[in-house]
């Protein structure tokens, strides 16, 4: 389960269907466990969700379900443009304290 809504996911991407919500509800289990990984708290551990970590949620899943392969003639990035600027602010320092 997600913390960030499938039908939010669903209006980023313009989508007024219904055939691929498993896909991408994985997306967006996957794309906020990446965000938690990275900045070293778990995604639903912040309360309240900051807007930011959740437009990063949004865009990681987006991109991911859009590019699909992990390989291209295309250069590819592994997280869209701003993705990280997001979330910096909240990937914790080495000692253990989120960054200012």
């Amino acid at each position: 389960m997600t913390i960030t809504s499938l039908p939010l996911l669903k209006a980023q991407l313009n989508l007024d269907h219904d055939f691929d919500d498993g896909l991408l509800s994985h997306k967006l289990a996957v794309a906020e466990e990446w965000i938690g990984n990275f900045t070293g708290t778990p995604f639903a551990d912040h309360d309240p969700i900051p807007a930011s970590l959740t437009e990063a949620a949004l865009q990681l899943a987006a991109y991911w379900y859009v590019q699909r392969e992990s390989a291209s003639d295309v250069r590819l990035s592994a997280v869209p443009f701003g993705v990280l600027k997001l979330i910096n602010p909240y990937r914790e320092s080495v000692t253990g304290h989120v960054a200012a």
